[in-house]
């Protein structure tokens, strides 16, 4: 016996339109599309033809700092409300599929090609929608409009991405974060200012700033310089992917009197004579000098008189 060869199967001749073959086994939509899916499983509507799959949200920096819940508005694709997902008109009700006999299957004769598929009806849900539903065109899922609240978690970033669940699908929020005139922030830490008085700065005291929660009364110890780093431990922002809080570190600026009256004028000029250790010239003040050292006449000075002059001075500039 020999093989078929070249003109194996010589007399048989098949009237099948490759074409129209395809078209019965899987349809004309399939056929049309490249055997792609013929559409998306949800109805569009007025809101919009899908979901929103990431939306970008603003905070100011105390929301960020402090955490805020924010309502937001958005698309989204969930189950139809007008027939609650049966997919058919409400008053209407569901069949068994009439074109499969409710098996999900098709058998297709064509010639000598027996065929089995899903059923281009039901597409395999064995059931058929006589009246579909007019708000999802029977899909059972549509697009909606639908207003969230976001429970923004204190201490996020800017340019940070949750997920969150929205309905039966999943939102990507990034936050975008407004910076802050008053704070710096360096990762769970912030950077703030505070100006403090000439009085303050060589007496001490307390001074009030504010606080990312509340407000503080800073203390400020005696002969406190200009550029001073005070650090408020635990009182920064919450660490998001650990636990605690960062620290709050208020840099000190020394505010000096622009103005002064002559009582005060003439205390601080006694002073800038009996001050030691100054590098350079003070105007208005005649220093002598001897071996390198500044002095003007502080070796005629007692102590009992030092005392009431700093009692003096403390008394007319600072009350």
């Amino acid at each position: 016996m020999g093989g078929a060869g070249p003109g194996g199967f010589q007399g048989f001749h098949s009237s099948i339109d490759p074409e129209e073959l395809f078209r019965k086994i899987f349809g004309d939509a399939a056929f049309r599309g490249g055997f792609k899916s013929s559409g998306q499983d949800f109805a569009e509507t007025l809101w919009g033809f899908g979901g929103a799959g990431e939306v970008v949200m603003d905070l100011t920096f105390q929301q960020a700092a402090r955490g805020v819940n924010k309502d937001i508005t958005i698309n989204i694709v969930d189950t139809c409300q007008y027939c609650n997902g049966t997919r058919a008109e409400p008053g209407t009700r569901t069949i068994k599929c009439p074109y499969c006999n409710g098996t999900g299957m098709e058998t297709i004769n064509t010639g000598p090609f027996v065929m089995r598929s899903t059923c281009r009806r039901c597409h395999g849900t064995r059931t058929f929608i006589p009246t579909p539903c007019k708000e999802c065109e029977g899909k059972g899922r549509s697009v909606q409009r639908r207003t969230v609240t976001v429970p923004v978690p204190a201490g996020v970033e800017d340019g940070q991405t949750v997920r969150m669940p929205v309905g039966r699908q999943e939102v990507l929020i990034t936050f975008r974060v407004a910076s802050s005139d008053y704070f710096k922030r360096d990762g769970a830490d912030i950077y703030t200012e505070a100006s403090i008085s000439l009085a303050q700065a060589v007496f001490g005291g307390t001074t009030r700033i504010t606080g990312l929660h509340e407000d503080i009364n800073l203390k400020v110890p005696p002969g406190t310089s200009s550029h001073k780093i005070i650090k408020l431990a635990g009182k920064g922002i919450a660490r998001v992917t650990s636990y605690g809080f960062g620290d709050h570190y208020v840099n000190i600026q020394l505010r000096a009197p622009k103005q002064l009256t002559p009582e005060q004028r003439k205390l601080l000029l006694e002073y800038a004579e009996l001050e030691k250790g100054t590098q350079g010239t003070i105007t208005g003040v005649l220093r002598k000098h001897n071996d390198s050292t500044e002095k003007h006449n502080s070796d005629n000075i007692k102590e009992e008189e030092e005392e009431g002059f700093f009692s003096g001075l403390k008394k007319k500039i600072f009350g």
